[in-house]
């Protein structure tokens, strides 16, 4: 099969879709793959270790589209990048369509094969493609609301961590998984004081056991929410129905319940946002103000530390990438449930229920096209 990587195009954006490693272990095994001039150049992967790992280096994205049976790439694709699929191309990145109806139209419009990171599963329930990123930007999102606290940046002039004599910043993390856990992890070991809501109280329990208390941990009520408001430095939204838009747990009339110069970090905002104020901002031009709560809404924040995302992303998806390689898609899909699952859009129809529902398609089964 011919792979494609073309170059990120989103604002900000320099992950790659494979590293030079990937590319190799791709090559070996039979595969040609094309690599966007200067994709990679931004995060120290130069197209000469392209080039050394078996990849063909050409010159633009047309190039790319044009000519590769498999694209594979991070983020969702741009309209211009929409534009030049094919019927029969295969797309394998992240997608979030629930909220991005132009996106969803162009894919469908396409007749390309598109399947999204984020909603491959695996054998625990997990979804392994969404996990890596989804710690990097929980991780993350304590240092934006930390650096948004800060006076000079509008903030109310918090140390999460505080000082001897001086009590530390509250940090609240609407949400139990990946994203969340990650965030609670970093606040806590700033010696911010941390609590953490979720639905699942065995979730709940595992956080409490594995944290020793260090955590305290909250049964998510809109009760409790906004009681924790009224605390709250920092808010974290980190909750995710898989494929699904995000819901809005934090209306605009609750914002009266924070402090002035407190710090909302929606973390879900490439889903639409679990906060009702939430927009989705750039690395560029990362926050605005509502009501006097800071708003961080960044949709690609690992993309701010791109090449460490570049290279535990390309751990996650290279197996599937080389299975979709070597067996083509309708095989690979068949033979694994978890690839399956991540099948959104395919030959015109929406295969993904969440999606379909949020967006008013109809749904169709990928099973139902693969049979």
């Amino acid at each position: 099969m011919r792979i494609g990587v073309p170059k990120e195009i989103k604002n900000h954006e320099y992950r790659v879709g494979l590293t030079p490693a990937g590319v190799k272990e791709l090559h070996g095994h039979g595969h040609e793959v094309l690599v966007q001039a200067n994709a990679g150049t931004a995060i120290g992967f130069s197209d000469q270790q392209y080039i050394a790992a078996g990849a063909r280096i050409v010159p633009d994205a047309a190039a790319v589209f044009g000519e590769a049976d498999m694209i594979i790439k991070v983020k969702e694709p741009q309209p211009v990048e929409c534009a030049m699929l094919r019927p029969g191309q295969i797309l394998f990145t992240y997608l979030h369509l629930a909220p991005d109806p132009e996106q969803c139209r162009g894919l469908v419009d396409s007749g390309a094969i598109a399947i999204a990171y984020e909603t491959v599963t695996d054998a625990r329930g997990g979804l392994p493609l969404l996990a890596p990123m989804s710690e990097v930007a929980g991780r993350m999102a304590i240092q934006a609301a930390a650096r948004a606290l800060e006076k000079s940046q509008g903030g109310s002039g918090v140390l999460l961590g505080g000082v001897p004599g001086v009590a530390p910043g509250h940090v609240t993390v609407i949400g139990g998984g990946v994203v969340g856990i990650n965030a609670a992890r970093m606040a806590a070991g700033l010696g911010a004081d941390v609590t953490l809501l979720d639905r699942s109280l065995p979730r709940l329990k595992e956080i409490d056991n594995d944290f020793g208390g260090r955590i305290k941990t909250l049964y998510s009520t809109q009760d409790a929410i906004e009681n924790e408001l009224r605390e709250a430095d920092a808010v974290i939204g980190a909750v995710l129905i898989p494929g699904a838009a995000a819901p809005k747990l934090v209306t605009r009339a609750m914002l009266a319940l924070m402090k002035q110069g407190s710090v909302l970090v929606d973390v879900a905002i490439d889903q639409g946002g679990c906060f009702e104020t939430s927009r989705a901002t750039t690395h560029q031009d990362p926050t605005y103000v509502v009501d006097g709560i800071t708003h961080y809404c960044v949709a690609n924040m690992p993309g701010g530390v791109a090449r460490t995302s570049t290279m535990a992303l390309t751990n996650a998806t290279l197996p599937f990438a080389v299975a979709l390689a070597n067996k083509g898609w309708r095989q690979a899909l068949r033979d694994d449930i978890h690839l399956r699952n991540g099948l959104n859009v395919c030959e015109g129809k929406v295969t993904y229920a969440a999606v379909a529902q949020d967006l008013g398609y109809v749904y169709v089964p990928a099973e139902q096209i693969l049979n």
